[in-house]
Formats: C-alpha cells, sequence, structure tokens
C-alpha cells in the first residue's frame, strides 16, 4: 500500500523532528509545460497560498520550474530542486511513469513529493487533484443526454501521449459506450491549442456534416465552437472551456454546451497539504484511492445552462485568459489528515 511505503521510508526520513515543526519550508513547484495561460495561472495561485501561509506564521519560500521540457528535461528539474534542499516537490507531470526511479531518490533524501493535474504511478508521491477519468466523464454524460443518448459524435483531444489525456479518453469511451444509439465517428489530437482545435473543427465538420455532438477539452473547445459558429451549425451540443474569454462568447451566442472544470487552482490545493504533511500531520487511512493507489481526489465543479449565470456573475470581470477556478483552503485540507 502507498501510505505503507510513505509511512515507513520516505515520511520517516523526511519528517523528522527537526522538520516536522519548522516555521519554514522550501517548496519546488515543477510545471513541464507552459502552452497555455491555464499553466500560468496554476503557477500564480500556488504562489498566492505560499504569500496566505506566511500570513500564518510559516514561511514558504518557492523554487519554480516553469518552462517546456521533455521528461528527462523535468527529471533533471527535480533533480536540481532536491540538491537545492527543498522539503517537498509539487509537479505537474509530463509522464505517468517515468519520474518513479527519480521519486524514489526523493524519498531516499527525505523530500515530500506531490503530483497534481495528472496522477503517477509512484508509490514514493501522492496524487492531489481532480480525477482526470471523472473528469471527462461528467462532460460525456450531459453530452450523451443532450442528444438523447443517440447521435453522431466526435471528439477533439489534447496532447496524445499525456496521461490526463488519456485518462479522460478512457472516460469518454467508456460513457459513450453506455449509449448503444451514440456513435463516435471520430477522434482527433489537436494538442490543447486553440487554433488547432478550430482547424481540426473544420475538418471534421466537412468530413462529417451530419455529426450531432462535438466532445472536445479545455481551450480547443473556443475554437472548436468558432468553428461550428461558422459553418452556421445551431443544431450541434459541444462541450465548452472555462475561460473568461469563451463564458463571454457562451453568453453572447446562447451555445449548447457544458463544461466540467479542471481548476488552475489544484497546485494550491497540493501545496496546503504539502505543508501540513511537512508540519508532521499523518495522513487518514482510507483518504488515498485512484489508479495507483496514492490519489486525493478533489471536487470537480461542473458549469451548464442552468448554473452558467451565477459562476458567468463571479468571473466576467476578469480578464479573458482567466479560468474559473476553486482550491481548496488549508481548513479543508485538514480533513485528509488525522
Amino acid at each position: 500500500m502507498i501510505r505503507k511505503s510513505l509511512t515507513a521510508a520516505a515520511a520517516a526520513v523526511a519528517l523528522t523532528a527537526s522538520v516536522a515543526h519548522a516555521e519554514s519550508f522550501t517548496i519546488g513547484l515543477s510545471n513541464g509545460w507552459v502552452g497555455s495561460e491555464w499553466r500560468t495561472q496554476m503557477i500564480d495561485e500556488a504562489k498566492a497560498a505560499a504569500e496566505a501561509w506566511r500570513e500564518r506564521g510559516v514561511d514558504i519560500e518557492l523554487v519554480i520550474q516553469s518552462s517546456d521540457v521533455d521528461v528527462q528535461g523535468q527529471i533533471a528539474a527535480v533533480r536540481n530542486m532536491m540538491n537545492q534542499g527543498v522539503d517537498a516537490i509539487i509537479i505537474n507531470p509530463n509522464s505517468p511513469t517515468a519520474f518513479d526511479p527519480i521519486f524514489s531518490q526523493a524519498a531516499g533524501r527525505g523530500v515530500l513529493v506531490i503530483a497534481t493535474d495528472a496522477e503517477v504511478s509512484s508509490q514514493d508521491a501522492i496524487y492531489v487533484g481532480i480525477d482526470q477519468k471523472a473528469w471527462a466523464m461528467q462532460s460525456a454524460e450531459w453530452l450523451a443526454k443532450e442528444l438523447g443518448g443517440e447521435g453522431k459524435v466526435v471528439a477533439i483531444n489534447g496532447v496524445a501521449g499525456h496521461a490526463a489525456n488519456q485518462m479522460r479518453i478512457d472516460g469518454y469511451r467508456e460513457v459513450f459506450a453506455k449509449y448503444p444509439g451514440i456513435e463516435v465517428v471520430n477522434e482527433t489530437n489537436a494538442n490543447w491549442d486553440q487554433a488547432q482545435g478550430q482547424q481540426a473543427m473544420q475538418t471534421l465538420l466537412a468530413t462529417y456534416p451530419d455529426i450531432d455532438g462535438v466532445w472536445v477539452q479545455d481551450g480547443m473547445a473556443a475554437g472548436a465552437w468558432r468553428a461550428i459558429n461558422e459553418a452556421g451549425r445551431t443544431d450541434i451540443a459541444a462541450t465548452g472551456e472555462i475561460r473568461v474569454d469563451f463564458l463571454n462568447d457562451w453568453k453572447a451566442n446562447g451555445y449548447r454546451s457544458a463544461a466540467s472544470v479542471n481548476p488552475p487552482g489544484v497546485m494550491a490545493s497540493a501545496l496546503n497539504v504539502a505543508v501540513l504533511r511537512l508540519q508532521g500531520r499523518e495522513f487518514k487511512d482510507d483518504v488515498f484511492g485512484g489508479v495507483y493507489g496514492n490519489a486525493i481526489y478533489l471536487p470537480i465543479p461542473f458549469i451548464s445552462n442552468e448554473n452558467f449565470e451565477e459562476v458567468y456573475e463571479q468571473v466576467k470581470d476578469k480578464p479573458g485568459y482567466y479560468s474559473v477556478t476553486s482550491s481548496i483552503t488549508v481548513e479543508e485540507a485538514e480533513q485528509f489528515f488525522q
């Protein structure tokens, strides 16, 4: 079990008496991809969470790596953080499995490792974030019901091979398989890029003019909806986005849409969990689940036309690139501990 290995091995080294009651911690933030403002907001919200801890009398020094790197480059960044003597590393990982050896080394040095946004297989790390498969299942269920359980659907996915992307694919496939009347006629990738999402949607509309629904992820949704509008297709139902600029379009055009929220605040949530652990708090025995048995799942907000106005009022004055977000407070994070 993950908890046994953490408690008996990594945690026993990491949380000695000299560290557990310290008033200051150094935490590394590793972000291996900067292809969207979502990632920038993620880092900014983590910084704000660290500042909030300072107001509680706990000084948090952040060591931040945020750049486009491959898996080996991100492993090197983690190693550099370890060499700088961080107490914990919070990582948005570029692979679910490739970090197992370096996380084992981190555990051996007494470094707490928490992944966020994408789960990891290492039993020397934990995951704090949303269930990406459930994220996809939530919006796929909406789309299937919006179509009355039947129709032709296309899917526009993110980066091929990315762990979170694959979990999302698994999620919508599982949902659509429950509806015999739903036919997924094509699945393509647009790399979480708005322009590529628009181009992919244009191609799909030309190839499959009789489609009824579109399941599309994140920022690509804005591009997909732009292509749908340009084609004059008011009959199509499609999943949406959580950025303010898309919400503005949603409101203006009355989209037939809904969106699961993957909040940029997941790294801030992970930071709050990390600090409590570094302070010596023990996790509850039943708090972990997920594919690898090391995940703490956070709530997944959902936006549809039923609650759209409420959500829109909260964010309408934010910049267009701002994403609807949420994070757990310190007090909410305490529910995971004894």
